[in-house]
């Protein structure tokens, strides 16, 4: 039978999805399908996972798009994986059960473990240096020194019985009964343990996070290969071969078709996060960004500068669930379709903490410049603005570094908004370039997993053939010149505001 379809797993901040790409001519996804898990907030700024709720929730994504697209698993060649990247959890390496729940990227429970490390500037300067990061509860470093001090796993660790997985090498070995137990380049660039010019776990790094034996760390192996095969799963036959994996927004960076140099995508899920390919050449990244892995093929690492908001399309979430201005995510393009905000009201979006370039993660959110007359639309509208301006912050970093992004590529789930994106453009003075496939960053882990696989035997091949929806295109007026710099000013005003609120908050 030929074998042209790829099952992709793409294991999110809040739920699972499974989704068939058939790569008979150009990759074409045929089947998709979601299953929301639940977040945890045990205290005020923790963010946790039950891992037994992640896989359940996988497996009922799978099983669903198996039996909706009506498609053969004899059909599949081969299985990829993308994932939320720095969450992390603590497992038994023998039985995969968890000590504990996870602990989320969005977790900001290591502050203070954070903060007393940048107190050290040599030291800080070596981990910006070694790992292309900045010091911040972010990575998943200073969340296994926390997960080893809190379960006592000291003499576990010591002993090699205990496994720090991040998401990917989680699901790996979920799928094969815990025989392969694996990550990647991409992957392990986040967990602030790697050294991301050798592509090898850095022994001091260890040291400083509790990590006396590195067997409790799953191997780094390439983006793309074989690693390993499903066991005994009951709704995917055994063999099939996972042959790709990538962390999510390297995968929608792959998804998008940004192989060269300067090429950029901001992935607009739960946070928004720009990433540009910047080759094989590793360089310095510009200030408040960072440098990660994009992938590694080959033994070769491709690197990227990225920049981080952590509230993007979970700030709309917010304004569903806890404010109650709307029913759906999709109704905030409506609400918002008729006004404007900016530079009257602004809203900081940093309801976890504030990203790239700032890097404040006791930052709170907030609305500024309210009046009697301000109602829903108006602030609808902000909402959306503020997840604009955070991006823009991004960009004009980038730029000013020197490198130089022509246009922008766009995805996930907040892309489908069109006043976000024509906003987005207007705000940034850049062309936005949306496909018509959101899900840019299941299709990146397939086109990995298809490369692994021999399905394609070049990531050229794809480049070409992944169809574009829509342009969004700068207002280049020049009486909009002078309304967008108030409207800058005014953002910039608020993120000062915000700052200077944490600080009293926090002594």
């Amino acid at each position: 039978m030929n074998q042209s379809i790829v099952l992709s797993l793409d294991l999110g901040t809040t739920g699972s999805t499974a989704v068939l790409v058939d790569f008979k001519s150009s990759p074409k996804i045929i089947g998709k399908h979601n299953a929301e898990y639940p977040q945890h907030f045990p205290k005020e700024g923790w963010v946790e996972h039950d891992v037994d709720e992640i896989w359940q929730s996988m497996s009922t994504a799978i099983k669903n798009v198996l039996k909706t697209s009506s498609i053969s698993t004899k059909k599949i060649k081969s299985i990829g994986i993308t994932n939320q990247r720095e969450t992390v959890v603590a497992v038994d390496k023998k039985t995969l059960k968890p000590y504990g729940k996870a602990i989320v990227w969005q977790c900001r429970r290591t502050t203070g473990f954070c903060n007393a490390i940048k107190k050290d500037p040599e030291l800080t300067n070596y981990i910006h240096k070694n790992t292309g990061l900045v010091v911040d509860p972010y990575f998943s470093g200073s969340k296994i020194k926390w997960l080893i001090e809190h379960h006592n796993l000291q003499s576990k660790v010591k002993a090699g019985d205990v496994m720090f997985l991040t998401m990917d090498a989680y699901l790996l070995a979920k799928l094969t009964r815990g025989k392969s137990i694996f990550t990647e380049a991409s992957n392990a660039s986040r967990t602030m343990l790697m050294n991301i010019k050798t592509g090898a776990y850095d022994s001091k790094l260890l040291e400083l996070f509790g990590i006396s034996n590195q067997d409790c760390l799953p191997p780094i192996k390439d983006s793309s290969g074989h690693f390993g095969s499903t066991e005994d799963l009951g709704f995917l036959p055994s063999g099939i071969p996972i042959t790709g994996m990538l962390g999510d927004q390297q995968a929608a960076l792959a998804g998008q078709g940004c192989y060269k140099e300067n090429q950029a995508k901001c992935t607009y899920g739960t946070g928004a996060f720009i990433l540009v390919n910047c080759g094989q050449s590793f360089k310095t990244p510009p200030k408040g960004l960072l440098n990660t892995i994009a992938w590694k093929i080959d033994g070769k690492l491709t690197y990227a500068v990225e920049g981080s908001c952590f509230v993007a399309g979970s700030a709309v979430q917010y304004v569903r669930d806890q404010l109650s201005w709307i029913n759906s995510s999709g109704e905030s393009e409506q609400k918002a379709s008729n006004d404007f905000a900016a530079p009257q009201v602004i809203f900081i979006p940093a309801l976890a903490g504030l990203g790239s370039p700032y890097w404040n993660p006791q930052a709170r959110g907030a609305f500024l410049g309210l009046s009697r007359g301000t109602d829903q639309p108006v602030l609808m509208r902000a909402v959306l603005e503020g997840i604009a301006f955070q991006v823009n912050d991004l960009l004009s970093s980038i730029n000013e570094s020197g490198i130089t992004a022509q246009e922008l590529a766009v995805d996930g789930g907040a892309a489908a908004n069109n006043i976000l994106m024509q906003v987005q453009a207007d705000f940034s003075g850049i062309k936005i370039r949306r496909p018509k496939a959101l899900e840019s960053t299941a299709l990146g882990a397939a086109i990995f997993a298809a490369l692994g696989s021999g399905l394609i035997q070049d990531l050229s091949e794809v480049s070409k053939k992944l169809d574009l929806d829509q342009e969004f295109l700068p207002n280049k007026e020049a009486s909009y010149a002078v309304s967008r710099q108030k409207q800058l000013d005014a953002w910039k005003l608020g993120v000062q505001a915000v700052s200077i609120f944490s600080q009293r908050e926090n002594g």
